[in-house]
């Protein structure tokens, strides 16, 4: 079982980072689209749930006299020397300095995540909310839910063009959220659900995913409209069955998700053959999450002793690496 080490705390909004003297630290945790992808594009709702299991860390301090630097798993050097991936990075870090009122400062700022980037799981916006906060609590000031929000989505902007905003409130949302139309609202857990992510290996393409979606509702629209209202309602339900803790029910509407998503071309043989080896192997359900074309399945499980078959089935069935993570009842 591969667990990420970092830890997200999860009982409170977090909208200020730890600070200690001139250093403070920042946290934010993956996320998963459990219902609602590509529908969510059409105006209908998605439901993500938040991978406690998966986190990013960013820790800062003052560095009088030096230029800012960033240290991480891709880049260390200057700001000023930052590659284009490290954009995202450099915009979250300016955009939240000049929210606390102050500007840019010399700072060094240590960044690490065990979310793997291009996989759908929110990394870019949990690596900017987690710089937010550490410099939030560098700086002793607090940012609301908001203005943390318009933070990260600085940030998500230079990583991909138009963010939804899905990203920028799920990973800093310690519940699952209902997202649509740019609000967010959190929905109570009935239950505790255990979750297995398999990944596929696969960079996923949510912009190619997006536009192959289209160009089909584009050219049969009798046939592909029923099928994103049906992905809507599935949506909905599915919300209405983690208030109640129903397993079974979320199961079934994973895989009918799964099949409509399929048929709407943004599946591939290994998301399919990862699904079909999760349902084999005692799944309640599973299905791709986020845009396809690569990147993660999300498995249902009964409970933590049940995840680790799950997990042991999908990395037999080819997947790289695997997670387990519990969205806890609330």
């Amino acid at each position: 079982m591969h667990n990420s080490s970092l830890t997200d705390p999860s009982s409170t909004a977090h909208t200020r980072g730890e600070a200690s003297a001139d250093t403070a630290q920042g946290l934010a945790h993956a996320k998963a689209i459990l219902f609602g992808e590509h529908a969510v594009v059409y105006g209908s709702p998605a439901f993500a749930v938040p991978l406690h299991g998966l986190a990013a860390q960013a820790d800062i301090r003052y560095s009088p006299g030096r230029e800012t630097r960033i240290e991480s798993q891709l880049f260390a050097g200057t700001v000023l020397a930052a590659p284009e991936p490290m954009g995202p990075v450099v915009a979250g870090l300016r955009a939240a300095l000049e929210a606390t009122g102050e500007g840019i400062a010399e700072v060094e700022l240590t960044i690490r995540s065990a979310i793997p980037h291009g996989r759908g799981l929110g990394s870019s916006a949990a690596v900017a909310t987690a710089v937010a906060r550490a410099v939030a609590g560098l700086r002793e000031h607090t940012f609301d839910e908001f203005a943390l929000h318009e933070i990260v989505q600085k940030a998500e902007t230079v990583a991909h063009g138009r963010p939804s905003g899905i990203d920028a409130w799920a990973v800093a949302t310690p519940a699952p959220i209902r997202f649509q139309g740019g609000r967010a609202t959190t929905i109570e857990v009935g239950r505790p659900l255990t979750f297995v992510l398999a990944d596929s290996g696969h960079h996923g393409s949510t912009a190619e995913a997006v536009a192959g979606v289209r160009a089909l509702r584009d050219s049969a629209p009798t046939t592909i409209d029923p099928m994103i209202a049906r992905l809507a309602e599935l949506t909905e339900s599915a919300i209405d069955d983690v208030r109640r803790g129903d397993r079974d029910a979320i199961g079934g509407r994973m895989l009918e998700a799964h099949r409509l998503l399929t048929e709407l071309g943004v599946s591939t043989p290994t998301l399919g053959s990862l699904v079909d080896a999760a349902t084999a192997a005692g799944a309640r359900g599973a299905k791709l999450t986020g845009g396809g074309l690569g990147g993660c399945v999300l498995a249902l499980a009964d409970s933590a002793e049940q995840a680790e078959e799950l997990a042991d089935a999908l990395r037999a069935a080819g997947a790289p690496r695997t997670w387990t993570t519990e969205v806890s009842r609330t």
